[in-house]
């Protein structure tokens, strides 16, 4: 059985995993929303997100944080509502969400095309 070694170089983020089936017709509310909410996170301490479709048909968002702390915080006043209620009338069914601890991190920030351009 392969050993691993958890990361303690750097103080390791907070991870959560979200996930959802949307409403046919509605993944471009979402993905705005999604990004508008994620722009006022970013200013409130969010290290930042990333969304995901699977061929599943389930959506799969990733979101990293400094700490569990700082997500508690940044969630403490009201973002944009009308975003939100954007983005909750898009979903047709939530998932819970995934606490996810970091153990090897070999991830590189890419810049990455917008979808029209895919």
């Amino acid at each position: 059985m392969p050993q691993y070694v958890v990361m303690q170089s750097s103080p390791s983020p907070f991870i959560v995993l979200y996930r959802w089936k949307l409403q046919v017709g509605a993944e471009d509310t979402f993905v705005a929303a999604w990004s508008r909410l994620t722009e006022l996170l970013k200013a409130r301490g969010s290290l930042g997100s990333r969304l995901h479709r699977g061929p599943d048909g389930i959506w799969y968002g990733y979101a990293q944080w400094p700490s569990a702390q700082a997500r508690q915080a940044a969630f403490a006043e009201d973002l944009d509502p009308a975003a939100a209620a954007l983005m909750r009338s898009a979903i047709a069914e939530s998932f819970p969400e995934i606490q996810l601890q970091v153990v090897a991190d070999y991830l590189d920030a890419l810049p990455i095309a917008p979808v029209d351009e895919i």
